[in-house]
């Protein structure tokens, strides 16, 4: 299997501004531009990059409107190492396109497609996907980089790793949160769920994605956990789950504390990996490491409990397919919880 390439990325939860908007109505339309507008203005996109991130996303707040149910739409930056880029998600329950290929050409529109704001949107977009299945809905991606900086780099563009967060109803502090860094080839990836909810569970959740940001890499998951443990003592902690990720030597190393679950998933199936009872930083086992074989081209699925284990590999987006995607989609279905959510997934098909 080929190595994942990149020099020491890093990307985290806490590393952008992010925001979840619903798009049911007209009015949203406008709000979601303006927010897509800060953004771009905020990293220092050009006059002449702003313009098409705008289009971008009216047409895809507008098509939720016309031919979604229950859609939603996050606008986030993302900062991967020292540069940025600007991402735009979409995910609805209904009612799903039919003919995906068709639906990416000009002229096309029926009801329950994208129809032709489909096609702008992949020209406008420096990086885009769509995964949709009829009945059960569809999932849209859409990265911008300004093309003045170096974010217009592939390698920055096509990370082998990406995570979505959303914290509970009612509150405005997500308290779970994850990281990862690519280091030589190997992705250490890492989720924290801090306990309870809000800014306590929040800050429990930042000390220990600081912890691995800090770490000197090559390090064991085992090690890094028993940081990440003593770094939470003085917090009220938090289950947490620390993977290395090694596509070329195919095989994974894990470990975890707490109900963080940890996947090895292929084309139909998957594999969970074992985590021990406990909180990280207040009622800590002794911490365990396991090895697993990494069937070539499986991506590695991390989430906190918030998202049930209870989702099949069947019908998700392929696996050479961008992490987003595949987060995207499977906080859409699984994460059906009253809590905090949190989806880490990091691909292994040579993404460089």
């Amino acid at each position: 299997m080929d190595p994942l390439t990149g020099a020491g990325w890093t990307s985290g939860s806490l590393d952008g501004d992010a925001e979840w908007v619903r798009v049911e109505e007209q009015s949203a339309v406008a709000g979601v531009r303006r927010r897509a507008t800060r953004l771009a203005e905020q990293l220092g996109f050009a006059p002449a990059r702003v313009g098409p991130v705008q289009l971008a996303v009216t047409e895809a707040a507008t098509n939720l409107i016309k031919y979604a149910e229950r859609g939603e739409m996050l606008l986030r930056t993302v900062r991967i190492g020292g540069d940025a880029v600007l991402e735009a998600v979409c995910i609805d329950r209904g009612p799903g396109i039919a003919d995906v290929p068709g639906a990416r050409l000009d002229g096309y529109s029926s009801s329950g497609t994208l129809g032709i704001g489909l096609g702008a949107i992949e020209r406008l977009a420096d990086r885009s996907g769509l995964h949709s299945l009829p009945g059960v809905g569809t999932v849209l991606f859409a990265r911008f980089a300004d093309p003045a900086g170096r974010a217009t780099v592939p390698a920055l563009l096509d990370p082998p790793f990406a995570g979505l967060t959303r914290p509970i109803e009612g509150e405005q502090e997500c308290g779970d949160a994850y990281i990862a860094r690519l280091h030589e080839g190997t992705v250490y990836a890492m989720l924290c769920d801090g306990l309870g909810h809000g800014p306590l569970a929040a800050r429990a959740a930042r000390e220990a994605i600081q912890v691995l940001r800090e770490a000197a890499l090559p390090a064991r998951p085992a090690d890094l956990l028993r940081q990440v443990h003593r770094r939470l003592g003085s917090t009220r902690g938090g289950a947490v789950a620390v993977a290395a990720i090694d596509p070329a030597a195919g095989a994974v190393r894990f470990a975890g504390l707490g109900n963080v679950a940890g996947w090895i998933v292929g084309a139909d199936r998957r594999h969970g990996m074992i985590s021990v009872p406990g909180i990280a930083g207040a009622q800590g086992r002794t911490v365990r490491e396991h090895a697993y074989d990494l069937p070539r081209g499986a991506a590695v699925v991390l989430h906190s409990d918030g998202v049930t284990d209870k989702w099949a590999a069947a019908g998700r987006p392929g696996l050479g397919r961008d992490p987003l995607l595949i987060a995207a989609d499977l906080l859409r279905d699984a994460g059906v919880r009253h809590d905090d959510r949190c989806v880490l997934v990091v691909t292994t098909s040579g993404r460089a």
